[in-house]
């Protein structure tokens, strides 16, 4: 397996895996994020955390909280103040490790999880943050000060294609945010991740200075 594992510990005590992938020479680093009911590795993830690092951003995947297949997305909710602490313990490790430049790239569920930390948080820390296939529209996006990136496909889940208008309206009112829409791509990008990872560094490049 491609980088390290890392286990961090929330404040009741519970260990949840992340793992870290240094970049030689980094521009910056990037907690990945994965979707509903999935893994840090698993198959889209893994393609981002090492293709990034490769790109020359050092990577953190962490696992963020799950239930069961079946579950549907509104039984996540409860779970909501879970991800953000873990976030928060992703984004201190970062630090710890001396990294200035930190972003947030984020997919599906883990988007809208990564949505409900931004919106929470006090620390100032992440730069930007990238979401893909986000599952609904922005919550409170009037209190995201950093550049953001939207980006989804033309073949994308219903509930994704369905917000773009609205996440784009919001997104005018942060400097330095965009939307993109992929031609043909569909939720996980399959067969579309090198287009994808193009387009996540071209905007990391220009916000991560």
């Amino acid at each position: 397996m491609v980088g390290k594992a890392e286990w961090l510990t929330q404040k009741n005590g519970h260990r949840f895996l992340s793992l870290y992938t240094e970049a030689k020479n980094p521009k910056g680093a990037v907690i990945i994020a994965h979707g509903r009911g999935w893994s840090p590795d698993f198959e889209l993830y893994g393609t981002l955390r090492t293709r990034l690092t490769e790109e020359g951003y050092t990577t953190l995947s962490i696992q963020l909280p799950v239930l069961q297949s079946t579950a549907i997305l509104g039984l996540y909710v409860p779970l909501y103040p879970d991800a953000r602490e873990r976030f928060q313990l992703a984004v201190n490790y970062l630090k710890a490790k001396g990294h200035q430049n930190i972003g947030i790239v984020s997919h599906s569920l883990g988007a809208t999880m990564a949505n409900q930390y931004l919106i929470r948080t006090e620390d100032t820390t992440v730069k930007a943050w990238v979401f893909v296939g986000i599952l609904q529209g922005l919550e409170e996006m009037y209190r995201i000060r950093i550049p953001t990136l939207d980006v989804y496909g033309s073949n994308d889940w219903t509930v994704t294609m369905w917000g773009a208008p609205e996440r784009e309206a919001q997104l005018r009112k942060v400097p330095g945010s965009a939307q993109i829409m992929v031609p043909g791509a569909k939720h996980f990008f399959e067969g579309q991740e090198e287009e994808l990872i193009k387009i996540i560094t071209g905007f990391l490049d220009k916000t991560l200075k």
